[in-house]
């Protein structure tokens, strides 16, 4: 799938890079770029981001998953309302093998939510049996077990079962869009920039790991921005599964930021996967594009930094998107990274 859609399609366009500044790096030699102070590359208004300049506080940890009701749920005497009855739909927000996307609003208070989203029966990627034998989406059981407990990932407010496919009723964060389309205005971040975004999504990561669930599918299409604080929250949990000790043989998500090991053994580990997917991620916010071409690229493993960036952050990308996931690094190891933490080498 197209990141930057008008900028990266199915060929992604990668800059024209200085002959010096082509790496095909470990993060022991990453430091060796020149690193000095970085320019403000980005048309934000002044007070987008103001807290920008430190990396997100630490949440608490995640609550217990229960077994009741979601969160939200409409229930009259022990039975739940037709959705027609609880929610109006609005306009269409966004279509896609992901589903369709309706605004709507709760009509008990007028409270606007994010999006309805409907989800066709024989688009789900992984069902799941409930205990009283109902048989519904992973992503509804995923998201109820991120539920709570992290600020960073979106709330499922509600779901109903429909004769071919099933609803699900999200929060509306009103003056969000998702990164993709903030990047598409932008261009590219500014480090303090893309580090205020990327803080966040590590801490929804870390709470999904935590409730033992993993997204598969971080992107930029899939990361709410609020233009104004900066505020981001991670979505759409269609392609995660629950988080294993061993390798997965099937892969869902992005081809464009699965990592090597999946394209040259077919299989790969939840931990190391995610690491690379966020070193994609990362690559992207500052470079405007992403790091690799076509599978023969993302095996070889060689990055272009054709720009001045920081030998922190440098370092960084060139250690999560190390070819074996071994060397890469651990997600706690990620936030005490000196440039995650807004530190020099």
């Amino acid at each position: 799938m197209a990141f930057y859609k008008g900028k990266l399609n199915s060929a992604p366009q990668v800059r024209e890079p200085r002959p010096s500044s082509r790496a095909e790096c470990s993060p022991e030699d990453a430091g060796d770029s020149d690193g000095a102070a970085l320019p403000r590359r980005t048309t934000a208004p002044a007070a987008a981001f103001a807290r920008c300049p430190g990396p997100a506080p630490p949440l608490p940890g995640p609550a217990a998953v229960g077994q009741g009701p979601l969160p939200g749920a409409q229930w009259e005497a022990g039975q739940k309302k037709e959705m027609q009855e609880v929610y109006q739909l609005g306009p269409q927000l966004g279509s896609g093998g992901f589903g369709t996307v309706f605004s709507g609003i709760h009509l008990s208070d007028g409270r606007p939510v994010m999006a309805i989203k409907r989800v066709a029966g024989e688009s789900v990627l992984q069902w799941v049996e409930l205990p009283d034998g109902t048989r519904v989406p992973m992503e509804i059981v995923l998201m109820e077990k991120v539920g709570s407990g992290c600020y960073n990932i979106i709330q499922l407010l509600d779901w109903f079962e429909l004769p071919d496919s099933f609803v699900l009723v999200m929060e509306r964060p009103e003056q969000s869009r998702d990164l993709l389309q903030f990047l598409l205005e932008q261009g590219f971040l500014c480090e303090e920039m893309a580090r205020w975004l990327f803080c966040q999504v590590l801490e929804a990561v870390r709470h999904c790991t935590a409730c033992g669930v993993l997204h598969r599918d971080i992107k930029p299409e899939n990361l709410l921005v609020d233009p104004e604080s900066g505020d981001l929250k991670l979505i759409d949990f269609g392609c995660g599964t629950f988080l294993q000790e061993q390798a997965y043989t099937h892969f869902a998500g992005t081809h464009a930021y699965s990592p090597p090991e999946w394209i040259c053994l077919g299989c790969y580990r939840g931990d190391s996967a995610t690491v690379w997917s966020l070193g994609v991620l990362l690559y992207g916010m500052v470079c405007g594009c992403l790091p690799f071409r076509e599978d023969r690229d993302i095996v070889l493993g060689q990055l272009w930094f054709g720009q001045q960036v920081s030998p922190e952050w440098q370092h960084l990308i060139c250690w999560c998107l190390s070819k074996h996931p071994a060397d890469r690094p651990q997600l706690e190891e990620i936030l005490l990274h000196p440039w995650v933490r807004g530190k020099r080498f």
